[in-house]
């Protein structure tokens, strides 16, 4: 069986992700099994559960990609620069190219509006919240250059990047061009972490 680390096993996860989600987005969340996703892959369940702990893990696969981020961030930034100011940087490049965590891709909305649509799979991002929430804070606690309120930081990051993503999804599926959407989205994101910026200088 591959490991989820290895090469094989992420063309695996990959592979598994995006035939669920083509099904997820075409039929909903709720009326598509995990047999359903392993046939149509060509896989088996048991190798589904090798590389997805859950159903809704499936449609939300670039979840776990988060915590690697903002590990990277915090670690990886210059002595001169705060870890707002590294994690803004991290927050306005996935903004600049439009990646799928930022809420600015081209190809995100039909799988946005599967999850507008369904219970499970809201529940599950609120679920992550509290994840990012607790790893983000771990994080800068154990960091030795921060020197504020590491859970209350975490906090106020999670809930404005949250805000300012949420606000450019529900307004797309309103109908509003991305185009259109795009500064306003990176103007919100600038505002928070410049506040937050102020409040942490550390």
């Amino acid at each position: 069986m591959a490991k989820r680390g290895d090469r094989g096993g992420s063309k695996t996860r990959a592979h598994l992700a995006a035939v669920a989600t083509e099904l997820f987005v075409e039929r909903g969340f709720e009326d598509v099994t995990v047999a359903e996703i392993a046939a149509a892959a060509g896989v088996s369940k048991v190798t589904v559960f090798s590389h997805f702990d859950r159903k809704e893990d499936l449609a939300l696969d670039r979840l776990p990609d988060v915590a690697g981020m903002v590990r990277a961030a915090i670690r990886e930034r210059a002595d001169e620069v705060t870890a707002v100011e590294a994690l803004h940087a991290m927050a306005a490049g996935l903004a600049k190219e439009q990646h799928p965590l930022s809420g600015l891709s081209e190809n995100a909305l039909p799988l946005a509006r599967t999850v507008a649509g369904s219970r499970a799979l809201i529940s599950r991002l609120r679920e992550f919240e509290h994840e990012i929430d607790a790893e983000l804070a771990g994080e800068l606690e154990r960091d030795t250059r921060f020197s504020g309120d590491s859970e209350l930081l975490a906090a106020l990051l999670v809930a404005a990047y949250r805000t300012v993503i949420a606000t450019t999804v529900r307004r797309r599926l309103a109908g509003e061009e991305l185009a259109a959407l795009v500064p306003g989205h990176r103007q919100r994101l600038d505002s928070a972490f410049t506040v937050l910026a102020k409040a942490f200088p550390s």
